[in-house]
């Protein structure tokens, strides 16, 4: 099945279709995480016997019966998931980075 769509409706100003595509598909997989998370939950629920509910009522409906990238387009278009500008990730990074040698910097302090 192929997913027609107006890729320039997911947001991201100043981003190229490559990456708003590439950007869609690591949210797909972002999506399968979340569905075989959710199943493998399920599962262990069913095998110890801690509910009487069916394997498919224990998983999101969102993630159960869409096609992950159809979910993932509709999260990006919900503002749920966002594709960040190459200086965004830089500087998310960056500031990272400062919050982690800042915690470091005062645990050897308190010792």
């Amino acid at each position: 099945m192929k997913v027609y769509f107006d890729y320039t409706t997911l947001g991201g100003e100043g981003l190229n279709k490559y990456k708003r595509v590439c950007a869609t598909a690591k949210s797909a997989r972002m999506v399968t995480d979340e569905y075989v998370s959710q199943r493998e939950n399920a599962e262990k629920l069913i095998a110890n016997k801690e509910t009487d509910r069916s394997l498919s009522s224990l998983i999101k409906k969102e993630v159960r019966d869409e096609k992950a990238v159809i979910t993932a387009i509709d999260r990006i278009r919900s503002g749920e998931y966002r594709i960040l500008s190459e200086e965004e990730v830089s500087e998310r990074t960056e500031a990272k980075a400062n919050t982690t040698a800042q915690e470091s910097s005062e645990n050897t302090s308190a010792d």
